[in-house]
């Protein structure tokens, strides 16, 4: 334990940050900062998909279909080598670690996103869907006014829980030199020789202590939730009435 607090103490800040500001940010940092933006641009690419797999029209559900099914069927390092191998023969040039391993989340984390949304959809009662049709609101009016607000709020819980997977996935990125906190851990471990056991314990303490936060607030979002949905939906003095005309008629 005492040797764990002395590589803490010569190497925190190259595990905090890896090499900035004299070089490249990584490190805890790093890990963050990619999984905040794989959620940030996974995000509406997963509700377009979830939206798109629930449309009555099938020449675009059939697509998103096909689409989520693939990438939920493979694992994230083969998308990992298709993006880091692939995107450079698209655009005509080589792209930095970062973003490889950023499109590959954002691309892979889509499909995952675009089921919770839809099941977000799909747990509304249906009768909402039909209510808003009755009064005169097309079929994507229904679903940006009505449906998307309540379900997008109600799978808050779900996509806290994502990107604590987002966060795990995020060390695939070491195998593409992405300076993260396994990079990082791996460099400090190259340094020391003797020690890689303590370090890696570091590194496996500092995943848990960032996952196990967001488990926390996804678990105290999805109890507020349910407390919420545990309410009564009548108007305030609307109950109380009803109780007294009871009372009344007896």
């Amino acid at each position: 334990m005492l040797e764990m607090f002395t590589i803490l103490h010569n190497n925190g800040m190259l595990l905090l940050m890896g090499q900035y500001p004299n070089g490249p940010l990584g490190g805890v940092l790093c890990t963050l900062l990619i999984s905040l933006l794989a959620v940030l641009f996974a995000f509406p690419v997963g509700v377009l998909l979830g939206l798109a797999r629930l449309s009555p029209w099938r020449w675009l559900s059939w697509p998103a279909t096909c689409w989520v099914y693939l990438l939920r069927g493979i694992p994230l390092m083969m998308v990992v080598f298709w993006t880091y191998f692939c995107v450079p023969l698209l655009i005509g040039h080589n792209i930095s670690g970062f973003t490889t391993m950023l499109c590959t989340l954002v691309i892979y984390e889509s499909a995952y996103i675009a089921e919770i949304v839809r099941g977000g959809i799909q747990a509304l009662p249906h009768g909402q869907y039909e209510a808003a049709r009755a009064l005169g609101m097309g079929h994507i009016k229904t679903l940006r006014l009505v449906i998307l607000p309540q379900a997008l709020f109600n799978t808050l819980p779900s996509l806290v829980s994502q990107l604590v997977s987002i966060i795990k996935d995020s060390t695939l990125g070491y195998v593409i030199n992405v300076p993260e906190l396994t990079f990082a851990a791996n460099q400090v471990s190259n340094q020391l020789l003797t020690k890689p056991f303590q370090v890696f314990a570091i590194v496996a303490l500092s995943y848990y202590l960032i996952c196990f936060s967001l488990t926390w607030l996804a678990n105290k979002l999805e109890a507020r939730l349910t407390q919420k949905r545990r309410q009564p939906m009548e108007a305030p003095g609307v109950a109380p009435a009803v109780m007294m005309t009871k009372t009344q008629s007896q």
